[in-house]
């Protein structure tokens, strides 16, 4: 049977990490006063540092597309390879810089290679690394390309600059209370940053160093189901649709913040956990695994107050993968989306506790109508 491998990872993450108390030099303040949502937002989620393609006067000093880009080129340069050798390109991201082009193509064209190639690109949110993931296995799987260099890149921060954003009044107490509480626009402010990851897919291991045979990759929507939950470009309707900045005079856009990455955190709460846990049970009936053969779990968290959930969940339904076989970098590298499973995978690549025959499990929750992917790797 032909099998599709991860035999190289590259990343790029923008400029110097930002600690909590530098977030607002970079971002802004809101009516040139600080944030009361803040420190609360950052003490639930666990995040002590992050990136910003950003400087402090808020200026952007690269695009999505450059920090892709150079995400590549240093997958690339480690691989020794060049961008000539790539046969597709797939790329995913939930912060594109321009409706057109796709975002896929305008990687490729700052690569400069002297070959065209075949490219896709993946919008939406945090699924979208492992929706172009999969794209590129199943070339791979079916002979149709050689090799595939799958990206996935985030510019949040172009998003969550105080000038995108109205006035919030927001009660502290209550957050205080309830973390959970849906003050929309200021939670997202606080959980979400920049960077780039890239991975190599070929059809067989790399006999110099580790690789990862992807064994399986599922993605399922509830949007049959459930409601938007996080959204951006838009405005939720009174009949729970989704209104597109289009549908809007264009005095609206500001004022309305419509530009500004939005969530209903009730709903988060209340759906995340319970329907990621649904997935992983189905997945694993499906796939003939039980939680003693995970030597590895990756899951894609949006803040570390889910740890503790998923685990409890976790024992009530009989699938419980103990913390000391979770690899996390969230706290250090913060949030980044679609690039955040990458993250992960080249962390864990890195680490050196990875031996022949592991079985690594990475789950990704997409909380925008919800969407979840878990994906089986093998260490070879």
């Amino acid at each position: 049977m032909n099998n599709a491998y991860i035999v190289g990872t590259g990343k790029f993450l923008p400029n110097a990490p930002i600690a909590n108390d530098e977030m607002e030099q970079y971002l802004g303040m809101i009516n040139n006063k600080p944030s009361h949502a803040r420190p609360i937002v950052l003490r639930r989620n666990g995040i002590v540092s992050r990136y910003y393609a950003l400087d402090k006067n808020g200026n952007a000093t690269h695009t999505n597309v450059q920090l892709a880009a150079n995400s590549i080129r240093n997958l690339l340069s480690d691989s020794g390879l060049s961008a000539e050798d790539v046969d597709l390109y797939a790329c995913g991201t939930s912060t594109p810089e321009q409706l057109i082009p796709s975002h896929g193509v305008m990687v490729h064209g700052a690569l400069r290679a002297q070959r065209d190639a075949e490219v896709v690109s993946f919008a939406g949110s945090c699924c979208t690394g492992v929706d172009a993931l999969k794209y590129a296995q199943m070339s791979v799987l079916l002979g149709n390309s050689r090799n595939a260099v799958v990206s996935a890149s985030e510019r949040s921060s172009a998003w969550l600059r105080a000038s995108y954003f109205q006035t919030e009044t927001i009660s502290t107490d209550d957050l205080a209370s309830d973390p959970m509480l849906s003050f929309n626009k200021e939670f997202l402010r606080w959980m979400l940053s920049d960077g780039a990851f890239a991975l190599l897919l070929q059809p067989e291991p790399k006999p110099s160093a580790t690789s990862l045979r992807i064994d399986w990759i599922e993605i399922t929507s509830y949007a049959n189901e459930k409601p938007t939950c996080m959204y951006a470009g838009g405005e939720v309707n009174a009949d729970g649709g989704v209104d597109g900045w289009a549908s809007y005079p264009q005095q609206e856009w500001l004022s309305k913040s419509l530009f500004a990455v939005k969530q209903d955190t009730r709903l988060l709460g209340s759906n995340i956990v319970e329907l990621g846990c649904q997935q992983m049970l189905s997945v694993a009936s499906k796939h003939h695994f039980t939680a003693d053969e995970v030597d590895w779990y990756l899951p894609h968290l949006s803040s570390m107050y889910f740890k503790d959930r998923i685990l409890e969940k976790m024992k009530e339904v009989d699938f419980y993968i103990p913390e000391e076989r979770w690899f996390l970098n969230l706290p250090h590298i913060g949030n980044i989306a679609s690039a955040s499973a990458f993250a992960m995978i080249d962390g864990l690549l890195h680490s050196g506790k990875l031996q022949r025959g592991q079985k690594i499990l990475v789950m990704v929750p997409e909380s925008a109508r919800f969407s979840f992917c878990h994906l089986m790797l093998t260490v070879c």
